[in-house]
């Protein structure tokens, strides 16, 4: 399952700037509104130092990262749902994503166009555009499914709907919303916008301390902190930093990443061997049976059982045979809910 997470913002907030730094790309990142306009999209390896030591342990041929997809998407203006701006068009690609990294600026500079001093207001703009977008969407979807002639189903959707259409109308986005699995999925299905989860990047001035009174909106990113997810980075020297340093080596990139992976309750297990080491991502929960369509959909027919290796025990012992001998090496059914870090040998007869 590969992550795409759209980049968002209000114009000159330094969307495309942290774009280039974290595909290592060139693309526009000029002063002036709309710079972006169609979305630029990059595939970036998700950084794993466990898999590259399980990889250097067996001696693979070859190792194979998690990837996760960046898009940059132009940036957004109030009254975008109206159409303002290039509004449907842009709002439609963040629709095609499944996870929205929102760039806010937290520094002065006066000869940045579109400068706003408010932090706060600028997720407020975001967000209402968003919202709205949301609630024109279920008004149009109340209309197609009330022409379906199954009452049950009919009054299921209609009772999900008018709960998201309250939230909506009350100002807060979906996702805070108490849903169940299946109340969620229906949502993602239908591309609303505001059920997608939600990193908000702080992009701090160059010279400022975020921890001290230099930063001028510590005050302001404290109060976001209590609702949303927030990294505090300074996005232009991230981009210097992107020039010299390899993903790996570079802490805010890193981290960017490794937030952005895990938004969507994703984790890791690996498949090892000399051939090839690899990690995938799966939902949190997922079990065997699943997992092995991943890999190929007849291990999945022709699934017998599982070898399970906790990569802790794989990395103490260092081979399979040890790990078996001193009895960590666990054998499970269909059932079985894969952890975080299993290393996994799937056992299938077709």
């Amino acid at each position: 399952m590969g992550l795409k997470c759209g980049i968002i913002g209000l114009p000159n907030v330094g969307k495309s700037t942290l774009f280039n730094a974290l595909t290592k790309s060139n693309v526009n990142a000029l002063n002036y509104p709309f710079c972006t306009i169609k979305p630029n999209t990059s595939i970036v390896s998700v950084p794993d130092d466990r898999l590259f030591y399980l990889s250097k342990i067996v001696k693979s041929k070859k190792t194979i990262q998690s990837i996760v997809t960046f898009v940059d998407i132009a940036g957004l203006i109030k009254g975008a749902s109206k159409g303002e701006g290039l509004g449907n068009q842009f709002l439609h690609n963040i629709s095609e994503v499944d996870a929205i990294i929102h760039v806010v600026r937290c520094f002065k500079n006066k000869n940045i166009l579109n400068l706003s001093y408010n932090p706060i207001k600028d997720v407020h703009i975001i967000n209402n555009e968003i919202i709205q977008f949301d609630i024109n969407l279920l008004y149009k979807l109340q209309n197609n499914i009330s022409q379906k002639s199954n009452e049950k189903y009919l009054n299921q959707w209609r009772y999900l709907f008018n709960i998201c259409l309250n939230h909506l109308k009350n100002g807060k986005l979906l996702n805070l919303l108490k849903l169940n699995i299946e109340e969620i999925n229906f949502l993602k299905s239908l591309k609303l916008l505001t059920i997608k989860p939600i990193i908000i990047i702080a992009n701090i001035g160059e010279y400022n301390d975020i921890y001290t009174k230099n930063n001028f909106f510590s005050e302001e990113i404290n109060i976001l902190n209590q609702k949303y997810l927030i990294l505090k980075i300074c996005i232009k020297n991230l981009h210097k930093k992107q020039k010299l340093l390899p993903i790996n080596e570079n802490d805010d990139l890193k981290k960017i990443i490794i937030f952005s992976f895990k938004l969507l309750n994703l984790h890791t297990f690996y498949t090892v061997g000399i051939k090839e080491t690899k990690s995938w991502s799966i939902l949190k929960g997922t079990t065997t049976f699943i997992a092995a369509k991943k890999i190929h959909s007849d291990i999945q027919r022709g699934f017998i059982r599982a070898q399970i290796i906790h990569y802790k025990d794989f990395i103490f012992y260092k081979c399979k045979k040890k790990v078996k001998l001193f009895g960590k090496m666990k054998i499970e059914g269909k059932n079985y809910i894969i952890q975080d870090g299993d290393i996994i040998n799937f056992l299938f007869k077709i």
